[in-house]
């Protein structure tokens, strides 16, 4: 084996561990949410475990008898609360408190990762500015309207800031704006060019009927943008990615504003899921989890901080979902109780919560085999 060799299989390494980290890294931001609400709250914790599996190290609190304890396999955590699965022994147990206590520890979790998320975004906004789309060419146009469609159009070098009044943060933004807009319709965009700022008027050059948020390609050729080929032979859209700095309460508003558009692009794409507009082998389990944040994480700090705030998010979202064993699905069986005054058996509870436990997984397993195979 080479220097290179070694060099390159180092390299991998050391992306998967930063991948790992920052998953690590989110889990327990979210349990560590769980944790401070239960305290506050005075709910009785059992221990608070960084990674699962074996235990490698476990500390005793001589003080409230909690166990913190590191495991074996950093892919994961938990937060154990007193009699959390079945009644408890004591007034704190999880259980035994009132609902509308367990639904704000439930809630802390997933809250904790979409602050920290939040923070991240605003750290990479202010120290590096917001990543926009830049144009890098322009496809002439041919037909009858050669000089009309030239004159309403995108130019080489624009930043792209707004469309239709909206401003960009995702690809997606584009495509909600112009989604139903057909070849020449008139779309406003707000670009950066020469240095200044200014409205424009774009003619479509082609329908824009996205089935799913994957079909990028449609909104390129709708907006005229050209091709350029890399080294590998293949044509690529000319588009390019660069930071656009924004004044200091303008960056903190749209910091805001970008993580909520992440999150709306987690419901996107599950109700294109839902309807079949986007097939299993657009998702991702762990492994893919891991191995595309490697590849983003280890590019630059900028894309480090972007990742894990898309992570955090996505696990602030996920989590609330009603979705049995998740902390949205608990938060449901606590409105019930609640509502009725009455619990749901535990014991129902928790197989309901055992059995999404296992599809979970057995769903996370089965994108990453599709993944596999798609590949």
């Amino acid at each position: 084996m080479n220097l290179l060799s070694v060099s390159s299989v180092l390299t991998t390494i050391g992306s998967v561990i930063l991948a790992v980290l920052i998953l690590l890294l989110m889990i327990t931001v979210h349990e560590f949410g769980h944790y401070l609400a239960g305290k506050a709250l005075k709910f009785k914790i059992n221990e608070f475990a960084i990674g699962f599996g074996p235990r490698l190290y476990k500390r005793k609190s001589k003080r409230t008898g909690e166990d913190f304890s590191i495991r074996l396999f950093p892919l994961g955590g938990f937060c154990a609360f007193d009699g959390e699965d079945a009644e408890g022994q004591n007034e704190n147990s999880f259980n035994n408190k009132a609902p509308w206590k367990r639904i704000i520890v439930l809630i802390a979790g997933p809250l904790f990762n979409y602050v920290t998320a939040l923070l991240l975004i605003i750290i990479s906004m202010f120290a590096f500015g917001q990543p926009v789309f830049k144009i890098g060419g322009i496809t002439p146009y041919d037909g009858t309207y050669a000089e009309v469609y030239a004159e309403y159009s995108l130019a080489e070098d624009d930043i792209i800031l707004k469309a239709e009044g909206k401003g960009v943060y995702l690809i997606t933004d584009m495509m909600s704006a112009l989604s139903g807009k057909v070849e020449g319709d008139e779309v406003s965009f707000t670009v950066s060019r020469g240095g200044e700022v200014c409205d424009i008027t774009v003619k479509l050059r082609s329908d824009c009927d996205f089935e799913s948020s994957a079909e990028t390609s449609k909104l390129w050729r709708a907006l005229g943008v050209g091709t350029v080929e890399k080294e590998d032979g293949k044509l690529y859209w000319d588009i390019s990615s660069v930071n656009y700095r924004f004044g200091f309460f303008t960056t903190i508003g749209r910091s805001f504003v970008y993580s909520w558009q992440i999150a709306g692009t987690i419901f996107k794409v599950l109700g294109e899921l839902l309807t079949g507009h986007l097939g299993l082998s657009a998702m991702g389990g762990p492994v893919t989890t891991i191995k595309l944040t490697s590849q983003i994480a280890s590019q630059s700090l900028q894309s480090f901080l972007e990742i894990a705030a898309y992570i955090g998010v996505n696990l602030a979202v996920f989590n609330l979902l009603p979705i049995p064993a998740l902390d949205g699905s608990k938060v449901v069986f606590c409105l019930i109780e609640w509502i009725f005054k009455k619990p749901v058996p535990r014991k129902i509870e928790a197989v309901i919560h055992a059995v999404g436990f296992a599809l979970i997984l057995g769903f996370a397993v089965l994108v990453d085999i599709l993944q596999f195979v798609h590949c």
